[in-house]
Order: structure tokens, then C-alpha cells, then sequence
């Protein structure tokens, strides 16, 4: 790939396991994501909002997130920023362990890019890693 773009990711994932799992995939991969956790929806936006006391991240990014999370869950912080002005154009795919038929739609309702289950995308993240290396290398994400 000739000069892909330079993307911040945003992993919002209570589950400390499944996150360090993406981040090592994506480093395995040789993926070179600038990458931000958030343990939930709440903390997710204050981060967006630069409100946060300790993170922040600049766009373009994107933003991968987990629906089952306290506080404030996936399908709540989903509903936030596609009402905000300042966020509602954010790139989301949906990392979850939840295969319901009913989650799927209802987080394709609130315009995501993406569904994708934990358990079928690859051994640690692998197909992962390679859809946001060639999502990154082939989409023109906004600034």
C-alpha cells in the first residue's frame, strides 16, 4: 500500500482482556493506529469532547466499540453522538461479542460502518487488523 492515512483509533471497551487483545493484534500486524481506550460510552465522549483530564485524540479516527458496557453503553454513546453536531459524522464499527440479530440492526440503524462479533474475526483480531489496515489505505476519512 502506497502512503496509507495516518488514523487515531478509539477502542471503547469495559473488557480489559478483549482490549489489549485488539491493541496487541494491531501492533502484531504491524499497525501503526495511535490507539485511545475508554472503559465506557461516558468516558468515550468526554475524550471526543477533548473534556477528558487525561486523553484526547485528533481526527481523523475511528472508532470501534463495544455495546455491553456499563454507564453508559454502546447503542446510548451511539445515540449521543449521532445527535451532536460536532460528532455525528464519526466513523463507528461495532467490536462485540453479541450476535443478535436485534443488536445488529439496531446498531446499523444508528449509521455504523461496521458489525463485527469478537469470536469471528480471527485469531487474535487478525481480520481486524487487516480490514481497518485496507479501510484506512482506501477511504478518504474526513478532518
Amino acid at each position: 500500500m502506497n502512503n496509507p492515512t495516518k488514523v487515531n483509533l478509539l477502542l471503547v471497551d469495559d473488557d480489559d482482556v478483549a482490549a489489549e487483545a485488539v491493541v496487541r493484534s494491531l501492533r502484531k500486524h504491524a499497525m501503526d493506529f495511535p490507539i485511545t481506550l475508554a472503559r465506557d460510552g461516558i468516558e468515550a465522549l468526554e475524550i471526543l469532547h477533548h473534556t477528558h483530564p487525561d486523553l484526547m485524540i485528533e481526527k481523523p479516527y475511528l472508532i470501534l466499540l463495544d455495546l455491553n458496557m456499563p454507564r453508559m453503553n454502546g447503542f446510548e454513546f451511539l445515540q449521543e453522538i449521532r445527535s451532536d453536531k460536532k460528532l455525528h459524522d464519526s466513523i463507528v464499527f461495532v467490536l462485540t461479542t453479541s450476535d443478535a440479530d436485534s443488536d445488529k440492526a439496531r446498531a446499523y440503524s444508528e449509521n455504523i460502518a461496521g458489525y463485527m462479533v469478537k469470536s469471528a474475526v480471527g485469531p487474535q483480531f487478525s481480520k481486524l487488523a487487516a480490514l481497518l489496515d485496507i479501510y484506512r489505505s482506501t477511504v478518504t476519512l474526513p478532518t
